[in-house]
C-alpha cells in the first residue's frame, strides 16, 4: 500500500468526520493513537475533550446549547491493562467490557452495528492498542450500512502485526461532506507516524478544516514501559 501524505489528505477532506489514527514512531518506540471529532451543526461543535481517568470524554462546552447528547457525549478512550481502546462512540464501552471478559475485540463489537442516524448511518469506527514486552500490535474496525441500507451491516477488523517503525494507520467515518454523507470505504489509509508529539499533534490540528474542527486527541504510549504522555487539543477555550 502506498503511503499517503496525511497532512494533505486532511487538508483536501473539509469533513472526513471523526478520524482515528494508530502506528509506531520513527524511533521505534512508542505506540501512538490519536482520535479527532468534527462537527457540522451547532451540537456537534459544543464539545471538548476532557481527561478522564486514564482515558477521555467528550462534554458539552455550553451545557446550555446541549440538545440531543445521545451521539455526542460519550467516552472516545479508555485504558484497560496494557490495551488502549479508542472509537468514536459509546462503543468504547462495548469493547473494554467485552475484553474484560476475555472476548477478542472483533468478538466484543458483535453486538453493536453502525450509529442509527439514518439517512447517513454513520460508520461506527474503533481501535486498541496492546503492548506487552516491548512488543506493540493494533487493530482498527469499521461498522458500516451495506451502502445506505440500515438492514445490512458490513463489518471489517483490520489486524497489524509488529508494526514497522514510522508508520500507521488512519480511518475516518465519511469519504467527504454531503448529503447524506458518504461511509468511508476500503482499508485504513497507511499514514507517516512523528517521533515527537508535539509536532505530530499540531501539524493534525492544523491540517483539519478550520470550520468543522472540533477536538483533537494524541497519546504516545512508552512500548517498553507502558508510562505514556497525551496531548488534548480544544476550538472551545
Amino acid at each position: 500500500m502506498k503511503m499517503i501524505d496525511l497532512q494533505k489528505e486532511l487538508a483536501g477532506n473539509s469533513y472526513p468526520g471523526r478520524g482515528i489514527i494508530i502506528g509506531k514512531s520513527a524511533d521505534g518506540k512508542k505506540a501512538v493513537a490519536a482520535y479527532f471529532i468534527m462537527g457540522r451543526s451547532e451540537n456537534s461543535r459544543n464539545r471538548i475533550f476532557v481527561e478522564d481517568g486514564e482515558g477521555i470524554r467528550t462534554q458539552a462546552f455550553d451545557p446550555s446549547k446541549l440538545t440531543d447528547p445521545s451521539l455526542i457525549i460519550y467516552v472516545p478512550v479508555r485504558v484497560l491493562g496494557n490495551k488502549t481502546i479508542v472509537t468514536n462512540g459509546d462503543q468504547t464501552d462495548t469493547i473494554y467490557e467485552g475484553m474484560d471478559r476475555q472476548l477478542t475485540f472483533e468478538q466484543s463489537l458483535r453486538s453493536r452495528v453502525f450509529e442509527p442516524d439514518g439517512p447517513n448511518y454513520t460508520p461506527r469506527i474503533s481501535g486498541i492498542l496492546h503492548t506487552e514486552k516491548g512488543g506493540f500490535n493494533y487493530a482498527m474496525s469499521i461498522l458500516k450500512s451495506n451502502n445506505g441500507n440500515p438492514s445490512s451491516c458490513n463489518r471489517f477488523t483490520f489486524a497489524y502485526e509488529n508494526p514497522a517503525a514510522g508508520e500507521g494507520h488512519f480511518i475516518h467515518t465519511y469519504m467527504q461532506d454531503g448529503d447524506p454523507l458518504p461511509s468511508f470505504e476500503g482499508e485504513p489509509k497507511l499514514v507517516a507516524i512523528f517521533d515527537d508529539i508535539d509536532t505530530f499533534t499540531k501539524m493534525l490540528w492544523d491540517s483539519l478544516n478550520q470550520e468543522n474542527k472540533v477536538s483533537l486527541f494524541v497519546r504516545y504510549i512508552n512500548i517498553v514501559d507502558g508510562t505514556y504522555v497525551t496531548r488534548i487539543v480544544n476550538k472551545n477555550q
